[in-house]
């Protein structure tokens, strides 16, 4: 047998330049997408935070994830890091607006924004957990969508069967078993944030629905649509296999691949943009008031 061709020497520089640049670098022919925006002060980060948290509840309550007075977001105030700000109670996702989120301490106490209403006590308890837990979370975003919610009832986190299955490779995807009712307690409220652990971007609560964070509101919104399509295709996968199509995974090394060059902060955020930039544009600026 011939053996097999060595790489040149302009191929091997070509893999060293590839090896050399960021995941967003590697997406972006030509000119790359810039970084996630930075702020003169915490105030003027502050008001993008909120507004991009009122478009993410925009863009939920357009892909059908409302559930009465469930789910919630919370995004990490970037001046008082032990704060952090979330949803009111019974305002509906496609209303929602900057000055209607309530800032709350890790005592549950509200300290700022609007509090003519409460704010959601089980949401609370998760997102305290998830946000004392994790330091590098700065948004995380719960919902009760359909195939989120579908899916959970297995209680198995869905399967590398998609190229965006595998942004949630490994170690970023979890699975908590241990439904315990409504979230009333501080004890099930930590119990949840432990199972996300130190590297979860996403999470499957069994029998109960999705939870997905990150280093911006946008990367946790763009996790939450990736969940709920991943769990609609495992869904539709599963009842082919049970008429006897057998299901093909992703090998383990190109699910790793994708997942190293595809699901970082800077990409994920623009992952994000299409769908938030979408929601701005046909609420005509609604959500800034």
């Amino acid at each position: 047998m011939a053996p097999s061709a060595q790489p040149t020497t302009e191929e091997e520089s070509q893999t060293t330049q590839q090896q050399q640049k960021t995941p967003l670098q590697l997406i972006s022919q030509g000119v790359c997408l810039p970084g996630i925006p930075k702020h003169p002060s915490f105030a003027t980060h502050r008001q993008w935070m909120l507004e991009k948290m009122a478009l993410t509840f925009r863009v939920f309550a357009r892909l059908g994830y409302t559930d009465g007075m469930a789910g919630h977001i919370s995004i990490r105030d970037p001046e008082n890091i032990h704060t952090f700000w979330t949803n009111p109670l019974a305002v509906h996702f496609g209303l929602l607006k900057a000055s209607d989120m309530i800032l709350v301490n890790y005592d549950g106490v509200p300290i700022g924004g609007n509090m003519s209403r409460p704010a959601n006590a089980a949401g609370f308890l998760i997102h305290s957990a998830v946000h004392r837990g994790r330091p590098d979370v700065v948004a995380a975003c719960h919902t009760h969508s359909i195939h989120g919610m579908a899916w959970s009832a297995f209680g198995r986190p869905v399967e590398m069967i998609t190229q965006d299955a595998a942004y949630v490779y490994g170690e970023a995807q979890a699975v908590y078993k241990d439904f315990g009712g409504v979230v009333l307690t501080q004890e099930e409220g930590d119990r949840i944030g432990d199972a996300l652990g130190p590297k979860g971007k996403a999470m499957i609560l069994q029998n109960h629905g999705l939870l997905t964070v990150g280093s911006t509101v946008d990367e946790a919104c763009f996790l939450m649509t990736l969940m709920e399509r991943a769990c609609q295709c495992q869904l539709l996968a599963e009842a082919a296999a049970a008429n006897g199509i057998k299901k093909v995974l992703i090998p383990d090394e190109s699910a790793r691949y994708t997942f190293e060059n595809s699901s970082d902060p800077e990409t994920l955020y623009w992952e994000g943009q299409p769908d938030l930039d979408y929601e701005e544009y046909m609420c005509k600026g609604e959500h800034k008031g």
